[in-house]
């Protein structure tokens, strides 16, 4: 992707336009035209430094680029999550690497957006300009020196500037800013240290150079501790990195996305905060990141997942914040919103739903883990087993489902995974993992979903599972049910199912959520992942290759993915979202393993 002076809409850019940069506590978004639009500290989930992704006039960046005119282009670093960005002009050309700096494999005590530019051709006059807006540009924000050092300041908070090689660093109340020539061969370093309630560093250049070099390198490393040799090679290790630019490293969460707000449909009213971390989620990252060898960090997501269920057990709510509580905001924001789309909604009321697909997740994860040679601890064990207990009591309730909607329904892909919850608990039972005592229970009861599915909601005149029970539209979740253990791809309900699904919920290689969405929101990029799954998993391998390719392209220029795609592959949606990039890993693994079948299966037939 390219673009001569890259254009802007009423001041926002595309939101395929951005990539992201993190240090395992925070990340950033980084414009094609190099703006720093998005970043929030110290962490993820704090209040923003930078919020011009939802208010281009009062959310405040953090802008580098050449003066005149320029085309730009960018990757990220070879195996890493630091971002190159290329300018060229007809006076010289310049390269831009952006990194929120790493120490020892770790975040430094601050947070630490570095920003290097080296002159790799001619020469190239490029300016600069810095305005923090603290608390999503709602707080008092000013600059002030001290010994020297100038920072923006709200409160106890501090965003310090530092140039070196990059021009003086003017400011005035609310902005700092400065320009500088660079020659071939030279280069300059910017910098910005966010303190809350600390003294102000002001870490000179080779400082700031040794720690973006080992950041490069340790995300070098992270790539090569991936454990993949499939088809989809370079796709699977972008989403492996993205994911781990939102897993936190103090707490081992993943956040769907380190973004809120950004919309399903432009200036439509879904646009939510996805700064926190699902269950679902959880369920899905455990068994990506097994999948490719990443067993300490698969741990860690487990591990969390355990302590955060702690809290409301034997209950499971959908979501948690970074430290495992239940208590989140529920508040809008008066801003303008990403290109005028409003509500801008703090925190995530979904938190306080009943999602049975929950339940079914958490065993699965705890029956994957256990798969690949783990073992339960007793304490868990007693707590899964009081969890199964409980969807024993609950199943037939009326739930927000997958989708987390304000109409409360029998939600078919809620009752796979509450069968899928009581099987695996049957599962662990059986390797000794999880106490025995109820098993007759979970069996019974187990027995009994999988009737009211096959019966309520199974739609013989779309010969497929229905959304919900008694109804005829139609819900891409239903396809996860093979993941569940519930359906089996060699069932003609299964095929007949998914032929529907195409049919009517998909574009080409997009897939819309459920029936009556096309036209409300843009078409959800996991589940044309789930689809990519589910026809591998049926056999139909070339078609499931032939999806996978055109998804692949749908990904921005550096590999990354939003929530949703407008039928003209416009990302839409909080981004880079973890629930795609998880189902792109999963659709792989079926497809490469689906492939291997279809090759010994025609080896055979010729021999």
């Amino acid at each position: 992707m390219h673009s001569e002076n890259p254009l802007r809409i009423d001041g926002y850019a595309p939101i395929g336009a951005y990539a992201a940069i993190g240090d395992g506590r925070t990340a950033a978004l980084v414009a094609l035209d190099g703006s720093i639009d998005w970043l929030c500290a110290p962490r993820v989930d704090s209040p923003s430094v930078f919020a011009a992704l939802v208010d281009a006039d009062r959310g405040g960046c953090f802008l580098l680029r050449p003066e005149g005119a320029h085309r730009a282009t960018r990757r990220y670093a070879e195996r890493t999550n630091v971002l190159e960005t290329t300018f060229e002009s007809d006076g010289g050309t310049v390269v831009v690497t952006d990194a929120l700096t790493l120490d020892g494999g770790r975040p430094p005590a601050w947070r630490e957006l570095v920003r290097k530019v080296e002159c790799t051709a001619g020469e190239a006059r490029l300016s600069w300009t810095v305005e923090p807006r603290f608390g999503y540009g709602l707080e008092e924000t000013s600059f002030q020196r001290r010994h020297g050092v100038v920072a923006a300041c709200s409160g106890e908070r501090a965003a310090i500037v530092l140039s070196h090689g990059a021009g003086d660093v003017d400011y005035s109340a609310t902005t700092a800013r400065g320009s500088f020539t660079l020659a071939e061969g030279e280069s300059a370093v910017l910098a910005l240290v966010l303190v809350d309630g600390a003294p102000w560093p002001a870490p000179g250049r080779d400082e700031l150079e040794r720690r973006l070099e080992e950041t490069l390198a340790f995300w070098s490393d992270r790539w090569e501790r991936i454990e993949y040799d499939g088809e989809w090679d370079a796709p699977v290790r972008r989403s492996v990195l993205a994911l781990e630019l939102l897993a936190d490293a103090e707490t081992g969460a993943m956040v769907a996305a380190p973004t809120m707000a950004l919309p399903e449909r432009i200036g439509g009213s879904r646009n939510f905060d996805y700064r926190y971390v699902w269950v679902r989620d959880a369920g899905f990252a455990l068994d990506a990141l097994l999948d490719v060898g990443l067993l300490p960090v698969s741990h860690r997501a487990l591990d969390w997942l355990l302590r955060a269920t702690e809290h409301t057990h034997p209950r499971l709510q959908p979501l948690f914040d970074l430290h495992g509580s239940p208590d989140l905001p529920d508040d809008e924001l008066p801003l303008h919103g990403y290109r005028g789309s409003q509500p801008v909604t703090l925190g995530n009321s979904a938190a306080r739903q009943l999602q049975l697909g929950n339940f079914g997740d958490l065993l699965l994860a705890a029956w994957r883990y256990a798969c690949r040679g783990n073992a339960i601890d007793p304490g868990t064990g007693r707590r899964l087993a009081e969890v199964a207990d409980l969807v024993c009591e609950i199943w037939e309730n009326d739930d927000a489902g997958i989708w987390e909607l304000g109409q409360h329904r029998q939600y078919t892909s809620s009752k796979m995974s509450s069968w899928s919850c009581l099987e695996h608990a049957l599962r662990l039972a059986e390797l000794g993992l999880v106490p025995p005592g109820h098993a007759d229970r979970w069996r019974s009861e187990r027995k009994r979903i999988r009737a009211f599915v096959e019966e309520r909601c199974w739609s013989e005149e779309r010969r497929a599972y229905a959304f919900h029970a008694g109804s005829t539209d139609l819900d891409a979740s239903v396809l996860l049910g093979r993941r569940l253990g519930f359906l089996d791809a060699e069932d003609e309900r299964f095929r007949s199912t998914l032929d529907a699904i195409l049919d009517e919920l998909a574009d080409g290689a997009l897939v819309w959520r459920y029936s009556g969405m096309r036209g409300e929101e843009g078409a959800f990029l996991a589940c044309s992942f789930w689809v990519v799954d589910a026809l591998a998993a049926a056999g139909r391998v070339d078609e499931a290759a032939e999806r996978m390719r055109d998804l692949v392209e749908l990904a921005n220029d550096v590999g990354l993915y939003s929530e949703e795609a407008g039928a003209d592959g416009e990302l839409l949606g909080n981004f880079p979202q973890a629930l795609t990039h998880l189902s792109l890993i999963l659709a792989a693994r079926s497809l490469d393993a689906a492939s291997a079948k279809q090759k010994r299966g025609a080896s055979r037939v010729s021999a």
